[in-house]
């Protein structure tokens, strides 16, 4: 391939599947994943992280902190600084339990995976430092699931942030795939005195990367990438600070982008709407 786009072989068998009716498709789990930003004197850079190549989904593939959402984060009113949950819902197009769900999410596998966490004491403050034992006990018992976030936060006593981030984006994985995820994109800067780290056992990479180094990275074929990840990283490119993408998050649509396949003259066509450079034609040596 010309770049560095992520396409499973087994794509055009199950999306014969799925036009057949063999497959019937698999319903998305909510998810929320994280564009951590810092400045530099070039400009802002992303942190991102390279999935193991052992993984089963886009090994190899380098993207952002996060992951699904736990249902336990929907029913325990959080310690809230921020919007309201009824302004939070407004903006994702959700209830407000799952709006507090997928919030809780982003910040949740934002720590969980760099190790950064966007929350204080107080409504105006932000932990400067999550390193310790203790911490990271904890952090390990998130991980593990042993307790909710909601419950982390009640545990350490702190005030989840919710004005530290901002939505960005959101992707639906295809219909034909056998794992789906509805994925919330949000961006936020790294709180001042804390530095990410490696702390996905998912990963076995992670960088700190200005947005047109990673998309030049693509275009080579250096750097592979799912779709909603290099466009996130375009939509990022025309920013000079990590404050111009905050301020600008809140008029970025939040329709949904999901992917369409269809049999046409021979070949099948994949792509994605609004989204040109992803579109996909393989031949099939069928008729159309």
């Amino acid at each position: 391939m010309a770049n560095g786009q992520w396409y499973p072989p087994e794509w055009p068998d199950r999306i014969r599947a799925l036009s057949s009716g063999e497959l019937t498709p698999a319903t998305p789990r909510r998810a929320a994943t994280v564009m951590l930003l810092r400045d530099s004197v070039a400009g802002p850079a992303v942190h991102m992280l390279r999935r193991r190549a052992s993984m089963a989904f886009a090994g190899g593939a380098y993207a952002y902190p996060g992951g699904g959402v736990d249902p336990r984060d929907d029913d325990h009113l959080v310690r809230w600084a921020g919007p309201s949950l009824a302004t939070w819902a407004a903006r994702l197009g959700v209830d407000e339990p799952g709006a507090q769900a997928i919030v809780c999410a982003a910040v949740r596998e934002t720590y969980e995976e760099a190790g950064v966490l966007l929350a204080g004491p107080t409504p105006s403050s932000v932990v400067g430092d999550t390193t310790g034992d203790d911490w990271e006990a904890d952090r390990e018992a998130l991980v593990a699931r042993d307790f909710s976030f909601a419950q982390f936060l009640d545990r350490r006593g702190l005030v989840l942030r919710s004005d530290l981030l901002a939505a960005w984006a959101r992707w639906i994985t295809p219909e034909f795939e056998p794992k789906r995820y509805d994925t919330f994109f949000f961006v936020a800067a790294l709180p001042e005195g804390q530095r990410t780290r490696n702390a996905s056992t998912e990963a076995d990479r992670t960088v700190w990367i200005a947005p047109g180094e990673a998309t030049a990275g693509y275009d080579k074929g250096d750097l592979l990438m799912m779709p909603p990840t290099i466009a996130t990283l375009r939509q990022l490119s025309s920013y000079g600070s990590a404050a111009d993408a905050l301020a600008a998050a809140p008029e970025r649509d939040l329709t949904p982008v999901l992917a369409q396949a269809r049999f046409e003259y021979g070949e099948l066509v994949l792509s994605w709407p609004g989204h040109d450079e992803f579109t996909k034609h393989i031949p099939t040596g069928g008729s159309g």
